[in-house]
């Protein structure tokens, strides 16, 4: 990435991936390499139960730029988030999903929106016009409503909050991450939502979705609910506690 001297950190949350974590793992690499800058890959491994610690470790033996750390159970993706946030190097912070459902090649994009755009965070958005999707109608209506809703709730800018690739810059993070309590299901508009509030700018663009029918699985109607229920305690705690100000 021309004129780019500093270094991007990506961190991959990750939980029971052992039958793919080391191919995304190198295919990851292999983006990255093409960037022509200096890059990390931290690896939290959220408590899983196969072997995707020790796929992820016996791989990133070989190289110094890739971590593994491990939460001993699931906490969740929030957790995760914020204990691999601790290691990282780099002034450009990349989030990344482990199942790879978005080429990490897609990095570059998001570097380039936040650099053109003057953006503090740039996030993938499934709902924008030029995005390319291919998944299950049922998680169509529910990334809809949902959106739709916190969009009015919270006057965010942008369609999309739980997209599995964000690009963020350090000190952002550094100064937003204190605030955020969810642990689980809505980490993302937590985070997003209390950037917007301190005046951060966010900027959405197209992304291309390799969706897996698997993932569809993992969303039962209790994750749903949970979603919900911490949506609901994140407004109450912004606008009636205004407990994010005190912060």
């Amino acid at each position: 990435m021309q004129g780019y001297n500093g270094k991007i950190s990506v961190i991959m949350p990750a939980h029971n991936e052992d039958h793919h974590i080391v191919s995304n793992l190198r295919e990851t690499m292999e983006a990255l390499d093409g960037f022509g800058c200096d890059y990390e890959i931290i690896v939290l491994d959220d408590g899983s139960t196969d072997n995707t610690l020790r796929e992820a470790r016996k791989f990133a033996a070989n190289f110094s730029n890739i971590h593994i750390k491990r939460n001993m159970v699931n906490y969740g993706k929030g957790r995760a988030m914020k204990k691999a946030f601790r290691y990282v190097e780099g002034d450009i912070v990349a989030f990344l999903d482990a199942d790879l459902d978005l080429h990490p090649e897609q990095i570059r994009t998001l570097f380039h929106a936040l650099r053109e755009n003057r953006a503090d965070i740039v996030i993938g958005s499934k709902r924008h016009p030029r995005s390319k999707v291919d998944y299950p109608w049922q998680r169509r209506v529910v990334s809809f409503g949902y959106h739709f809703l916190t969009r009015i709730m919270f006057n965010l800018p942008v369609r999309d909050t739980q997209t599995g690739i964000k690009l963020f810059k350090y000190e952002v993070l550094k100064k937003v991450f204190p605030k955020v309590l969810c642990k689980r299901f809505a980490f993302d508009l937590e985070l997003l939502a209390n950037a917007h509030h301190m005046g951060y700018r966010i900027v959405e663009i197209p992304i291309t979705l390799d969706f897996k029918k698997r993932c569809w699985r993992r969303i039962g109607w209790s994750a749903i609910f949970n979603t919900w229920w911490d949506t609901m305690a994140i407004f109450y705690r912004m606008y009636i506690l205004r407990y994010y100000d005190k912060i």
